[in-house]
């Protein structure tokens, strides 16, 4: 083996230039060291390093050729004769071909527009930096490089900088994502270009990485930050104001996170401390003056109270993060002694309330702008005791609204403070209590009192026992009266069955939340809202009886002798009654009892019925005391529609007798529609008579537009074979036509005592043609009687002697005198119960028969007139008068004076 050559020591300059190009070009790392050893005066420091920069592989480990620089750097080589390196490489060449190569030779340069002015003046710093570049462009691990330059971190105070504040972000960043941007377009980006690229995600990354994103801002952003250079001064209007485009950048960035992506702005707020949360890593150190973490410290502060309103999540566990957030905010500002958690913020409802916020938001819509939400005179988001309480009570506010079934964002719940808009907070005070009552059902009594409490808090974001009467609320709910509120759960309370908590919180207690008449007022309106639910008519089950229970469920406020009660006392008995028969209003459709409260004519419900259920006409009784309660629930019984509450003494007996009036005209309707003409007969006599006597003066005003009808449609009735034949006789004809002629006749009486004036004609038309067909029978009566009689004479006795005859004539006219006279005696005593002031209501109605008080004369003359039987036509004066008083005064005539007899025995004699 042969012996390795050993350099001369004569070896010229250039060829131990072009030797080292060599050695480094090859990565001989010994042999250069060797090299520089015997030959340091030619191989200075600032021509090696250029020579390493520019020939040695940036493949190579730093680890190998760090050594090297270290020695370079304290000029003190190690002793390496043992280890002659080989100059066979350039043993060939002549001085002139080697000073010839090195000119070919282009060796990087140290200095350099990219580099800082502070590595200017340190060779071995530019070629760290330039060496670092190299390596990330050439091989993209930038990872090399840390091993390159932590060794030299404490060379300058800008070289530690530069690595803490650059190299090291750019690392971590480009281990966690793959940009493949170099370390040399990272430093050329401007601050706001590199806060964006070191907020930057991959976009393919699975969310549980993201939400890594505070390591991230720990070990990358908060160092990047950490550099002088990021941080200026200016003197706006005679101040100092601090700008720092990255930090500003920062915020934006997050607060568009907390926009689209809370769970990333959330992850930043609660695991990043902001700038004095920085980890240095290698044991690197930095400092930032103190005025810039200040500003840091403060703007960090306000960004979170603008994260918080731009968050639009309505979960619990979003609102439960931010109550934290914002809790310990206050606490690391010194605005709260302690932390409270959520789960006993909620239990103690704390004291929120502020005399004022009005101030905090001069304009709301500006306030919580994109553009606006960051500014340094923002109220809404200045970190300070009054902007961070009204934060708090907003989260818990929505927390709450979320938790009863409303859920609401932050912004949501400032918006409904902000604006006092009546009609918003009720109709989100309603929705509450639609889900309270709901969850009600399957929750204890507990659970309602807890939740009414914390509706009430929401009023003013504190206790409602501790509110000042005179006060103004400021709260989410502060546009809503609390007596408001309390009502609302009063009714809560009922419809869901809570009598007893409502008792105990609204009665048996020394503080009544609402006075006694609201607290009627909310009883009498629940009463009728389950009413109204009802389903079936029948008071012992389902609505009717929840709303009886209602009624007594506050026995000592509420009590029976209220109107209010006895209104809808009377309406569950109207509606009751509906229980016994069958009713459908529309097809497939049973009745509900909301029908009869709301109808505009419910007395016609009775019609109804009547139509539907066979025979029911005759329960009258039954009827009229359904008419009773209907009236006295306050509902309509005619067209004129007066309000429970507008009725006074005189107009509910009115409604009475009207209702009254109306049912017993339907049941005799009823009656003869069923052919029952006898209980149609019985009604008219026994009722519409006495009613139409004894009808109060109020009623006498309303007009009465049934019973007239009901006794005229009576009257008008012809029997038939379908007729229903009468029970026993009593007194009257045993003759059933007679008998019935009679009837109508005192129908038609009667419907001419109740008849409007314009009515009257028609039925005394009527009342004529029955009295005529009257008088036939009463004829036909007689000659059979006569025909009778004449059989069963003596002449046809056996021994008997015939008798001479009597003029038929005359016998006619006797028969027919005697048959009127003992017909007339033995009429019904009804038709004769009409009296002389009834008399006098019918002449005053009847005002083309003026005069009723003589017409006996007037029927004398009429006889007169008529007495001529050879002259068989009568005047047309003559029978316009018979019709119009002659009719008259045969059936009612004689109750003014009026002589009869005499008259139809002219008649007869004719």
């Amino acid at each position: 083996m042969m012996p390795s050559a050993v350099i001369p020591s004569a070896l010229s300059p250039a060829k131990v230039l072009l030797l080292a190009v060599h050695f480094a070009t090859h990565a001989n790392i010994d042999s250069l060291t060797s090299l520089c050893q015997l030959h340091a005066s030619t191989l200075h420091e600032e021509l090696l390093l250029r020579i390493l920069l520019t020939y040695l592989p940036e493949t190579i480990r730093p680890e190998l050729y760090v050594g090297l620089l270290q020695q370079i750097l304290e000029r003190d080589f190690q002793d390496t004769k043992a280890h002659a390196p080989d100059s066979s490489p350039v043993d060939a060449l002549t001085e002139a071909e080697a000073a010839k190569k090195v000119k070919r030779l282009h060796l990087r340069s140290l200095n350099g527009p990219l580099i800082h002015e502070s590595f200017q003046r340190d060779v071995l710093s530019s070629f760290l930096v330039l060496r670092a570049r190299s390596i990330d462009t050439e091989t993209g691990t930038p990872s090399q490089f840390l091993d390159l330059l932590l060794p030299f971190i404490h060379r300058s105070s800008y070289l530690c900088t530069w690595i803490s504040s650059i190299v090291v972000p750019y690392v971590k960043k480009e281990q966690a994502v793959d940009s493949r941007n170099s370390l040399l377009q990272f430093e050329a980006l401007s601050d706001a270009e590199a806060s964006i690229f070191l907020l930057s995600r991959q976009p393919d990354m699975p969310s549980t990485v993201q939400l890594d994103i505070d390591h991230d801002l720990r070990e990358s952003f908060g160092p990047w930050l950490y550099n002088p250079d990021r941080w200026k001064e200016a003197e706006p209007d005679g101040g100092k104001d601090i700008v720092c485009e990255g930090w500003q950048e920062f915020r934006t960035w997050l607060v568009s996170q907390a926009a689209s992506s809370w769970p990333i702005a959330v992850q930043v707020l609660e695991k990043w401390g902001g700038i004095d949360d920085v980890c240095l890593s290698h044991g690197l150190t930095m400092k930032l003056a103190k005025r810039f973490q200040d500003h840091c410290r403060e703007t960090y502060a306000a960004t979170t109270l603008a994260c918080v309103y731009s968050i639009q999540d309505t979960s619990l566990e979003c609102l439960s993060r931010l109550y934290n957030i914002v809790a310990k905010l206050r606490v690391r500002l010194a605005y709260d002694e302690k932390y409270e958690s959520l789960e006993k913020a909620l239990e103690t409802l704390p004291d929120l309330s502020l005399h004022n916020i009005s101030t905090l938001w001069q304009d709301r819509t500006a306030s919580l702008a994109k553009d606006n939400i960051l500014a340094p005179k923002n109220l809404l988001t200045s970190p300070t005791a009054e902007s961070t309480r009204l934060l708090l009570a907003l989260i818990l506010s929505a927390y709450n609204l979320t938790l009863h079934g409303h859920p609401s964002s932050v912004r949501r719940v400032g918006d409904l403070t902000f604006l006092r808009d009546t009609r918003d907070q009720n109709a989100v005070f309603t929705k509450l209590l639609w889900t309270i009552e709901k969850q009600a059902s399957t929750c204890d009594d507990e659970y309602i009192v807890w939740a009414r409490k914390r509706l009430l808090w929401l009023r003013g974001w504190r206790d409602a026992a501790a509110t000042v009467p005179q006060e103004i609320d400021n709260g989410t709910f502060c546009a809503i009266h609390r007596e408001s509120m309390d009502a609302d759960f009063l009714k809560l309370m009922l419809s869901s069955g809570r009598y007893d908590l409502a008792r105990s919180l609204f009665e048996d207690t020394d503080y009544k939340p609402l006075p006694e008449k609201a607290i009627q007022e909310v009883v009498h309106k629940s009463a009728l809202a389950a009413f109204d639910n009802a389903t079936s008519p029948d008071r012992a089950r389902g609505g009717l009886k929840r709303c009886d229970e209602i009624l007594r469920a506050l026995p000592a406020t509420v009590g029976p002798s209220s109107a209010g009660t006895k209104r809808i006392r009377a309406l569950l008995k109207a509606t009751h009654a509906l229980s016994g028969y069958r009713l459908v209003l529309r097809a497939g459709e049973s009745v509900s009892p909301v029908v009869l409260r709301v109808h505009s004519d419910p007395i016609s419900i009775v019609g109804k019925i009547l139509a539907q259920n066979p025979g029911a006409y005759t329960r009258l009784q039954e009827f009229l005391e359904m008419g009773i309660n209907i009236s006295e629930a306050g509902l309509p019984c005619h067209s004129v529609h007066l309000t429970a509450s507008s009725l006074t003494t005189e107009q509910l007996q009115t409604h009475k007798e009207v209702s009254e009036r109306r049912i017993t005209a339907l049941c005799i309707q009823a009656a003869l529609s069923e052919e029952d003409f006898e209980t149609a007969y019985s009604y008219v006599a026994s009722r519409l008579g006495t009613q139409a006597g004894n009808a109060s003066s109020a009623a006498q005003h309303v007009m009465d537009d049934w019973s007239w009808r009901a006794a005229l449609q009576a009257g008008q009735y012809v029997r038939t074979e379908r007729s229903k034949k009468p029970t026993h006789l009593g007194t009257a004809s045993g003759n059933p036509t007679i008998r019935h002629l009679q009837q109508r006749l005192e129908c038609l009486a009667t419907a001419l005592r109740v008849a409007p004036t314009s009515e009257l004609q028609d039925i005394l038309q009527s009342f004529r043609r029955c009295e005529e067909q009257l008088d036939s029978a009463v004829k036909e009566e007689a000659t059979n009687e006569a025909a009778w009689d004449a059989e069963a004479d003596a002449g046809r006795l056996p021994g008997s002697f015939d008798r001479p005859l009597f003029d038929e004539r005359c016998l006619s006219r006797t028969l027919n005198a005697s048959a009127a006279s003992r017909q007339m005696d033995e009429a019904p005593m009804s038709l004769f119960d009409l009296s002389r002031a009834t008399a006098r209501v019918a002449q005053k109605n009847l005002s083309i028969m003026s005069g009723l008080k003589s017409i006996s004369g007037d029927v004398g003359l009429v006889g007169q007139e008529l007495h001529d039987e050879s002259n068989q036509r009568v005047r047309k004066r003559d029978q316009l008068r018979e019709a119009a008083t002659g009719t008259l005064v045969s059936g009612v005539g004689w109750l003014i004076g009026a002589n009869v007899n005499p008259n139809r025995t002219s008649r007869g004699e004719m």
